[in-house]
């Protein structure tokens, strides 16, 4: 038996329930849980004799119908035939067959149970003595524009720099050991380059989009290139692969091959709900940006909650019922984690994606301009693949396949795997890793 809900506050101390944020923010978390169970209950107490919206046969239907079809109905109900009564039952609406009381018990008893198990889920990850442990990088030293990790003891195999998003950590890309895109790529033969642009240190309130791809990408591009004798390949995931667009455009010379995983274009596909949100929401969000000249992580994760509300409750619940020894409850924590060590937006970026991006589609339609360059990937002329999950519900597998139509020649890959998948799943090396790996060494091959 879950214990009850209180434990979720009380099984650690302070100090301890410190150490973990997630799952954030719980308050939302716990309130959509919440919410869900009001909403049944709420639907259904109006189910009594005495409601219109659930008996037909009453004054208030009267009212609405007439005498004439109000007798009807009630002689039609009154007809002595068995089989006669038996079909007249099975027509019945579902709510004249069934006990309210017993059923509003039923579903109460329930909604505790799913309480309870959320919260059980909580408190075991919050209590969970595992953390991620993987062997370090090296830290390449000759960059200075942003931290870039380099992966693998050789130097001499093809440079490849990846891109992760501005909105979660980089290590993602290199969560496990034994599950890393980072690491497979330098088992490979290539040499990998993790652009960190996620760290503290580059952070700055007043950053544009502008400037992470003029001030930072650009920068470690032409580092890349001094260092190797050749253009690097780039890889860009998620929001990644949206920036990572923008210098085979302005600087073709940089790039050799260019890969996007799940980058996102379109961003009216699929996104009806979120869309009409945000419209709703945008005095609200210019006020937050323009009073903490940031978006903090918590409204970021707000913001991904928003794409499935009850997500966070399936997880957690499924997480309280797994061996917490095991080796899938490990993995759960570490990516958990992770998900819930964020990093806040800039306020000027915050602004270019949910607003101009989500809100607005300034790519798809043209309007996306870096250093007064419109970002056309139809100007890409590098070697190209794109890779889409198609069970991808951050960025719809739509939103991704319009970049990859634009881009000349792009070749296109599409893995039955969601977003987060594609880099962490137990099938993410057979469908993601090594088709990457081989397409960028038969890139440079051909080269």
């Amino acid at each position: 038996m879950p214990p009850p809900l209180e434990g979720l506050f009380k099984t650690l101390p302070p100090q301890q329930l410190a150490q973990r944020l997630g799952p954030r923010p719980l308050p939302l978390h716990l309130t959509a849980e919440a919410l869900v169970m009001q909403m049944c209950f709420a639907g259904l107490t109006p189910w009594s004799k005495e409601s219109p919206l659930s008996n037909p046969i009453n004054q208030a239907l009267d009212e609405i119908l007439g005498s004439q079809d109000q007798s009807e109905l009630q002689n039609r109900g009154q007809k002595k035939s068995p089989k006669k009564d038996q079909q007249n039952a099975q027509s019945k609406p579902w709510t004249e067959r069934v006990d309210p009381k017993a059923f509003l018990d039923a579903l109460t008893r329930v909604g505790q149970d799913q309480m309870a198990k959320f919260a059980a889920g909580v408190t075991s990850y919050q209590s969970h003595a595992h953390r991620r442990v993987v062997s370090p990088p090296h830290k390449w030293t000759e960059s200075t524009v942003a931290p870039v990790l380099r992966y693998g003891t050789q130097t001499d195999g093809p440079p490849v720099l990846v891109v992760p998003s501005l909105i979660n950590k980089s290590y993602v890309l290199d969560l496990f050991e034994d599950r890393s895109f980072m690491r497979h790529l330098a088992a490979r033969g290539l040499t990998p380059y993790l652009l960190d642009w996620t760290d503290d240190s580059v952070f700055r309130a007043d950053a544009t989009l502008d400037d992470y791809i003029s001030d930072v990408l650009v920068p470690v591009l032409e580092d890349l290139k001094r260092a190797h004798g050749q253009p690097p390949a780039m890889v860009g995931y998620c929001m990644g692969g949206t920036l990572a667009t923008a210098p085979p455009v302005l600087r073709p010379d940089l790039v050799s091959a260019l890969v996007l995983l799940a980058a996102p274009w379109d961003f009216h596909q699929d996104s009806d709900g979120l869309r009409r949100w945000l419209s709703l929401a945008k005095p609200s969000l210019e006020a937050t940006l323009q009073s903490l000249g940031q978006a903090p992580v918590d409204l970021l994760q707000a913001l991904f909650a928003g794409l499935d509300p009850t997500l966070t409750g399936r997880k957690f619940r499924s997480f309280a019922e797994m061996d917490q020894a095991s080796d899938q409850a490990k993995r759960f924590v570490v990516l958990e984690d992770w998900l819930n060590d964020g990093v806040p937006l800039a306020g000027p970026v915050a602004k270019a994606c949910l607003l101009d991006w989500y809100l607005e589609n300034a790519p798809k339609f043209g309007r996306w301009l870096v250093d007064g360059i419109v970002v056309a990937p139809e100007k890409i002329t590098c070697p190209t693949l794109a890779v889409i999950p198609a069970r991808d519900r951050i960025v719809p597998p739509k939103s991704a396949e319009s970049l990859a139509s634009l881009v000349p020649g792009a070749t296109v890959r599409s893995v039955a795997l969601g977003h987060i998948g594609m880099m962490t799943g137990r099938r993410a090396v057979q469908e993601v890793y090594d088709p990457v790996s081989d397409w960028i060494i038969n890139a440079a091959t051909q080269k």
